[in-house]
This record gives structure tokens, sequence and C-alpha cells, in this order.
């Protein structure tokens, strides 16, 4: 396997690249307009994860079944707080960094686009 990606079909898919590139410090690797104000398909590189972002044209469900998570280790809570604040931005659901189980600093949000995150230390 050449790699893995991380999609994410969402309306509002520009906004949205812009929104994850904050959040994570990512790099845009690539981007490809779909011709209606959203991208077909794009890429972003956050810590070494690729994230694809695409336009999506019917509803999609928000925070489904699926959860992207990001652990980044002991060195990691500026991340994780770093993040927080551009994610919870309009979210739907929203927990602040706080200790857990397994995590001295972790968080779960369901964003402004429908994606289901959570990080953690």
């Amino acid at each position: 396997m050449l790699r893995s990606m991380m999609q994410m079909y969402v309306k509002g898919s520009m906004e949205a690249v812009e929104f994850y590139r904050k959040a994570f410090g990512a790099e845009l690797l690539c981007a490809y307009p779909d011709g209606y104000g959203g991208y077909m398909h794009s890429e972003l590189n956050a810590f070494g994860q690729i994230l694809a972002v695409s336009e999506i044209e019917e509803e999609a469900d928000t925070g489904s079944t699926m959860q992207f998570c990001f652990h980044f280790g002991e060195d990691g809570e500026e991340h994780v707080r770093k993040a927080h604040e551009v994610l919870k931005e309009g979210a739907f659901f929203c927990t602040p960094p706080a200790p857990c189980d397994f995590s001295p600093c972790q968080f779960c949000v369901v964003d402004k686009f429908g994606v289901s995150w959570c990080l953690f230390v």
C-alpha cells in the first residue's frame, strides 16, 4: 500500500479546507475545484496524516458512524488545545480538553461540517 487517507465529504469544502488548515497547521497538498464553488478533491497534510476533503451534493449524516482520532503523545497537549480552539467553533457537540481514563488531555467534537474528531495526548 502506498498510503492511506481520511476522506471527508462535506458541504462547504473550500471553507472546510481552510478550517482544517487552521486547526491542524496543515499544508494544502492539492486541490481540484469542482466548478461549483467546492472541491472535487483536495488533500491536506496534518501531522503526516492525509485529510482528503471533497464536496458532497446530498445531505450528509452529521457525526455518523466514524470518528477521526489523533493521538499526539506526551508532548502534544499544545496541538490538542490549539485544534480545540478552532474545531469548537460552530460545533454540534464538543467536550472541553480534560483528563479521561486513557489520557491527561482529551476532547471530542462533531465540528460544524459534521465530522467527528477525538484528539488526545
